[in-house]
């Protein structure tokens, strides 16, 4: 055990993980769906990054990161492959990327 703590929703034998906090408290991941096919949904940073995740449980890709200074930056693509396409200031100015991730 790495001294992370996990914690657990609904009747024994149903429950399901909805949050684990990591040992150092520097990482706090958030779950939903029914046991067995618990998906990453959220994980928030101790510098307040917040990032934000869609798809089936193996498959979870990011798709907005919400930086500690306001900025909110949108992602595009699979699993691995996400690539930046828009970020959204705090001030209301949006920035477009286009390409692929790493390019």
């Amino acid at each position: 055990p790495d001294g992370s703590v996990a914690y657990y929703e609904g009747d024994q034998g149903v429950e399901r993980m909805v949050r684990m906090v990591h040992a150092d408290g520097s990482t706090v991941v958030h779950l939903e769906g029914e046991r067995g096919a618990e998906r990453l949904v959220r994980m928030k940073f101790a510098d307040g990054e917040v990032q934000h995740y869609e798809g089936e449980q193996g498959a979870e890709r990011k798709v907005r990161v919400v930086l500690a200074d306001g900025n909110v930056v949108h992602y595009e693509g699979e699993q691995g492959a996400e690539r930046m396409v828009r970020t959204e200031t705090p001030a209301g100015s949006v920035w477009y990327y286009e390409g692929e991730s790493g390019v």
